[in-house]
């Protein structure tokens, strides 16, 4: 093999390794700073890692919420209308957060427990997180063919959508106000608390 081609083979392989190694590394990094979303069915059918990063998101239950008046220890349960999971939290929780409010935690599971280092709410109180809207109203669904068994129609595109779904993609009780014309949206979307 000529020399050239010999450093110039030597060079690309180099390049190569090195891109490959960067790549690595940064999945690496990410793959533990990645958050995906479940929802407490999603939770409740052991969908959710043990011990690793996620956000849960549902409604907090009424009457579920209990404070320790020595500390900032809340203890609370989300609800997507299917299951429910409970939540530990330290911390001062957002003004907007209460029963019946859509929520969006991010903490870990342990045992069955969420532990929430975060806890998110919007600063309007007629919005939903798109994810739990969505969760709510899958769980909505499959009440409604569980009660009637004729509850749904399929629409012309495939897919199914319960009688009381307005055609939008939100059921109306679990309306999240995207794509109102005289809804407004200052971009902070969450205003949450931190550890």
């Amino acid at each position: 093999m000529n020399p050239k081609r010999k450093k110039r083979l030597l060079l690309v392989g180099g390049l190569v390794c090195g891109l490959s190694l960067a790549v690595g590394l940064s999945l690496m990094a990410l793959r533990d700073n990645i958050n995906l979303f479940y929802t407490p069915s999603d939770i409740a059918a052991g969908l959710a890692p043990e011990e690793r990063n996620i956000r849960a998101g549902g409604l907090v239950e009424d009457g579920s919420v209990k404070r320790d008046p020595a500390s900032l220890r809340v203890d609370f349960m989300i609800t997507d209308m299917e299951s429910t999971v409970p939540v530990v939290y330290e911390g001062i929780l957002p003004d907007l957060f209460r029963e019946g409010q859509g929520v969006v935690a991010l903490g870990t599971m342990v045992e069955g427990v969420f532990h929430a280092r975060q806890v998110l709410a919007r600063h309007d109180e007629e919005y939903m997180p798109p994810e739990v809207a969505d969760a709510l109203e899958r769980a909505e669904r499959l009440r409604a063919v569980r009660e009637s068994g004729d509850g749904e129609q399929q629409d012309g595109a495939g897919s199914y959508r319960s009688s009381s779904d307005n055609g939008s993609g939100y059921n109306s009780a679990y309306s999240s106000g995207y794509g109102d014309s005289d809804s407004t949206d200052d971009g902070d979307e969450y205003k949450g608390s931190a550890e």
